[in-house]
């Protein structure tokens, strides 16, 4: 989530309220236009909005409106715009549901807003970053968790896996499960309570031997989707696939036959749950 170009600082709740302003600013302005094409520097937004079905959510003037400006010139964001809608077009889709993001940063409160009346939660390990995000942005919901991984294992614990009963499916489960280093074990009580309709892994930090990496993230993120009882299927989006340790990992447990989209370097996959008996994650 690092090494990206940073040009302003500004917190995203800014951008966000000054969407909101000027999206009520082109829907008056819409009210008493008397024809001709968008000639102001927002006309793409425009363009995004006019091109929506009336069928849409009442909302989703706003939600474009955020998208825009989140990713504008001057703004620092993680993700580029195309990988953005990606995940814009999964939420829109399926909000209000149950969001899961690993991982805090630029896009946190765009993906909350997305989520209108839908539950998201946040994990991070960095506590100064929950802390700041917090003083910003006080109405989001995250954990600081911790990580026992180290991008430095990534190649001997995928090796070693399926020698390990406890990471095998059909046995395989998160709380509790010491007995697998790539599984979740420890995180808050929340995660295990629900079931996760979409999962972001932005997290954690992957570009350096001693970061925690984002292996058993993306692992647990398997085995959440996999298990998962309920009805529908689990969709999860990884971004920052063109590193190794997150392109193999997802192959390996996220699935190539479950790739359903893949915009730079964020790849949408779209997990069923296993049988009882399945023996594979692929």
């Amino acid at each position: 989530m690092r090494n990206r170009i940073i040009v302003s600082e500004k917190p995203l709740f800014i951008t966000i309220a000054i969407a909101v302003i000027i999206t009520g600013g082109l829907t008056i302005s819409s009210l008493r236009s008397t024809g001709g094409g968008p000639t102001n520097p927002t006309s793409i937004l425009c363009t995004f909005v006019n091109s929506q079905s009336t069928k849409d959510h009442p909302t989703s003037t706003h939600f474009y409106a955020i998208m825009y400006y989140a990713t504008a010139r001057g703004v620092a964001a993680h993700q580029t715009l195309p990988e953005i809608r990606a995940t814009f077009d999964v939420l829109q889709a399926l909000a209000p549901c149950n969001l899961l993001v690993f991982g805090i940063g630029h896009e946190s409160l765009m993906w909350s807003a997305f989520n209108t009346r839908g539950t998201t939660l946040f994990l991070e390990d960095d506590i100064k970053v929950v802390q700041r995000t917090l003083a910003n942005a006080p109405t989001l919901r995250m954990h600081h968790v911790s990580y026992e991984t180290r991008l430095s294992e990534a190649d001997s614990l995928l090796a070693s896996y399926k020698t390990t009963a406890k990471c095998l499916l059909p046995q395989v489960y998160l709380k509790g499960n010491v007995g697998c280093k790539l599984a979740l074990s420890k995180l808050p009580e929340e995660v295990y309570r629900r079931e996760w309709d979409v999962i972001i892994i932005d997290g954690p930090r992957g570009y350096f031997d001693e970061a925690p990496g984002r292996m058993a993230v993306i692992f647990s993120a398997a085995v959440m989707a996999r298990r998962r009882e309920g009805a529908g299927d689990t969709h999860v989006l990884v971004h920052d696939v063109n590193r190794k340790v997150e392109q193999e990992y997802a192959q390996e447990f996220l699935c190539r036959s479950n790739l359903v989209k893949a915009e730079n370097r964020l790849w949408h996959f779209k997990i069923p749950p296993a049988g009882k008996d399945s023996p594979t994650f692929c």
